[in-house]
């Protein structure tokens, strides 16, 4: 390995230049609004703003999941949040996530409105709200959870750290790469072993913690994001890639994934979403045909 010696930090660090990179122009140092921008409101209780980045798509799969269990209060609008363009810094996102990430849900349903942001605990949120996907029994929600914190706690490590350095910078660090695919492997032999004679993370039944996990360690192993699974040999991860393939061909995550997608192949994107014939007749091939 080579040692990058180009670099030392100065005494106090100021922002005078982007970063680089795919996303320098939406990165800053500071929180809060630019701009004033009204957020949209649909004709459901549940409003969802998001884009189908791996958080945002668990938000979207978890919706369709309780709707395919019948919980018919499940049903949302999802409006589109372009995070290239700096949407999550608009006035009405921020009064929502002032941390402007992406998924941000407001329920109207409650006496006031509810806000609820950052993707774990929007998963949570509506576990408990519908008493579905989590588990009752003590033991059984108490695991249930640790994964579901797991995948937050971990995954920052595979997206800004290993996804970061070895998909968008602009510069290729053989140290930065070599750190974070190190964790990533780790994380990844983690689950295989984890999930060795287990259907699902938490035994036979499918919970939020595997929605939580699968659109990041999961897109991963069946190389939908970073184009990295044989530079990470993921086909070595045989419980992980068998856990993945079964998610991947359920109906819910199928439709969870297409919502506020703006990228990959028309007939997979559904900008917004207000009702479930939107999959049929609303989709980019259908709205903008080429």
């Amino acid at each position: 390995m080579t040692e990058d010696t180009t670099y030392t930090p100065p005494d106090v660090w100021k922002w005078e230049s982007e970063s680089g990179g795919n996303w320098a122009s939406i990165n800053r140092p500071i929180a809060g609004a630019t701009h004033e921008k009204e957020l949209p409101v649909g004709k459901h209780p549940l409003q969802l703003y998001s884009l189908a980045t791996p958080n945002g798509v668990k938000v979207t799969i978890m919706l369709e999941e309780l709707l395919a269990l019948g919980h018919s209060g499940a049903e949302y609008d999802a409006y589109l949040i372009k995070i290239g363009d700096g949407d999550q810094f608009g006035s009405d996102f921020v009064s929502i996530n002032p941390n402007s990430k992406i998924p941000a849900l407001l329920d109207h349903s409650t006496d006031s409105p509810t806000r609820v942001f950052e993707s774990g605990a929007i998963l949570l949120y509506l576990a408990e709200k519908f008493s579905a996907l989590l588990p009752t029994d003590h033991a059984a929600r108490t695991e249930c959870l640790s994964w579901l914190f797991w995948q937050m706690g971990s995954a920052p490590y595979l997206g800004g750290g290993f996804g970061h350095f070895y998909k968008y910078a602009p510069v290729k660090i053989e140290y930065c790469i070599d750190r974070f695919t190190m964790e990533t492997k780790r994380q990844l032999d983690v689950l295989d072993k984890h999930l060795e004679g287990k259907k699902y993370m938490c035994g036979d039944d499918y919970t939020i913690a595997d929605i939580a996990i699968w659109p990041w360690y999961g897109a991963v192993v069946l190389n939908t994001v970073y184009e990295a699974a044989e530079f990470l040999e993921a086909d070595g991860y045989s419980n992980v890639m068998r856990w993945a393939k079964s998610i991947d061909s359920r109906p819910a995550v199928k439709r969870g994934r297409m919502v506020n997608r703006s990228f990959g192949p028309l007939d997979e994107q559904l900008h917004e979403r207000h009702s479930s014939t939107d999959f049929d007749t609303r989709t980019e091939d259908k709205l903008n045909p080429v």
